[in-house]
């Protein structure tokens, strides 16, 4: 115990002493962390360019001329700026651009009167155009200044904002000029003056993944808009489309006796009817089901008649993926022993296939896919036997509405 106690003292002393070593350094490295801050803000407040003289018959605007910052440039009334409107401090610690001046604008005329230009009070039309197109050749000669222009020189004026061909908004600026167009539009032309509409139709087409629409894209100028086929309604998305449920809002045309089906895209006004035959008589029990009456004693060919008929009306879209579940039949119970399923008949009977799903279920699958619009039907039949004689035969009647779209 003793010597661990020694041991414990000895690792204390060395503790502090590590920490004390430990604060020394931290201060020794604050106090070159604020030298190096004090002569990074020394540096940046010596590195700033000269102060800029206003122009004569105006002024400037802003008072930090260190490097990175703007000064601005305004003239009087009755005067117009010659040059930059804006210069800022380079790294070089120069300002960018010349020097602005203020021109009196009576000396601007002056000037324009000597090159040929009539400004009389009683100036025809077309002195005021020579004026127009002399004051922009002079302004064209001040190509220091920032000014913002649309201009399409070359290309015709369209007739409406709303073309698909507009003036580009340019920038000139020292010399330079930069083109831009509005959201929607791509910059074209030899001088890049122009700006004409991306079809975005055109780019992502229906068939590619990253389509826009799901059914038909319509370009407009700068943007696009989606259309649905009759039947639906464009989602909030802008780009799918919502089937419309006539049967549910009543917008139908079905009488009275016939049943409302929707479909997608549409709706189907559909009749059921109990089989009239000769061996058997059937009475409708509910609007989608007949029942048998019972046989006479010892009449077979009744006896082989299905018990009961249920229809089915079901709405798909085309070519849809296969194989596919569409509908399942159950016995609720079973007085047999034996309980089989399989396809009676019906139309399109190749596109139909019906399997076992459990003791008391059978399973009608879709195996090849549709190209619709179409109308398909399959007759699925559950038999109930006792030692291999026939107890009852139930008829499962399911009609398949084929959309004439995908979706």
């Amino acid at each position: 115990t003793h010597d661990l106690l020694n041991s414990l003292r000895q690792v204390e002393k060395m503790l502090a002493l590590h920490e004390t070593s430990y604060q020394q350094g931290l201060r020794s490295l604050r106090k070159k962390i604020n030298a190096l801050h004090n002569s990074t803000m020394a540096f940046f407040k010596m590195a700033s360019c000269p102060k800029p003289d206003p122009p004569a018959n105006g002024r400037r605007l802003g008072r930090v001329f260190a490097m990175g910052h703007e000064v601005h440039f305004l003239c009087k009334p009755g005067y117009e700026l010659i040059g930059p409107r804006t210069r800022v401090c380079l790294e070089s610690l120069k300002w960018s651009g010349q020097q602005p001046m203020c021109r009196s604008e009576i000396g601007t005329l002056s000037f324009l009167c000597s090159h040929g230009v009539s400004l009389g009070l009683n100036s025809t039309a077309n002195s005021l155009a020579s004026f127009s197109s002399a004051a922009s050749s002079f302004a064209a000669l001040s190509a220091s200044s920032t000014t913002t222009s649309s201009s399409l020189a070359s290309s015709p004026t369209p007739s409406s904002p709303s073309s698909s061909v507009r003036p580009s908004n340019c920038t000139h600026f020292l010399g330079s000029t930069h083109c831009t167009c509005d959201v929607g539009f791509t910059i074209s032309g030899r001088d890049n003056n122009i700006c004409t509409d991306i079809d975005e139709c055109h780019l992502f087409p229906l068939a590619q993944p990253g389509r826009l629409c799901i059914h038909q894209c319509v370009n407009t100028p700068g943007s696009f808009h989606c259309v649905c086929p009759p039947g639906y309604s464009l989602s909030r998305d802008g780009r799918s489309c919502t089937d419309i449920d006539e049967c549910e809002n009543l917008s139908h045309n079905c009488t009275a006796d016939r049943l409302c089906v929707n479909t997608f895209g549409g709706f189907k006004c559909v009749t059921v009817k109990c089989p009239k035959t000769k061996n058997a008589t059937y009475i409708k029990t509910s609007p989608m089901r007949c029942e048998r009456n019972p046989c006479m004693f010892g009449d077979k060919a009744c006896t082989q008649a299905p018990n009961s008929i249920s229809f089915h009306f079901l709405a798909v879209v085309s070519n849809m993926s296969a194989p596919r579940v569409l509908f399942r039949v159950s016995a609720a119970r079973v007085l047999g022993d034996t309980l089989r399923f399989g396809l009676a008949g019906g139309r399109g009977r190749g596109h139909f296939s019906v399997q076992r799903s459990g003791r008391q279920t059978g399973t009608l699958l879709l195996v090849t896919s549709i190209n619709g619009p179409a109308t398909l039907e399959a007759e699925v039949e559950m038999s109930e036997l006792e030692n291999n004689t026939l107890l009852g035969r139930y008829l499962t009647k399911v009609t398949l509405f084929v959309s004439p779209y995908m979706f």
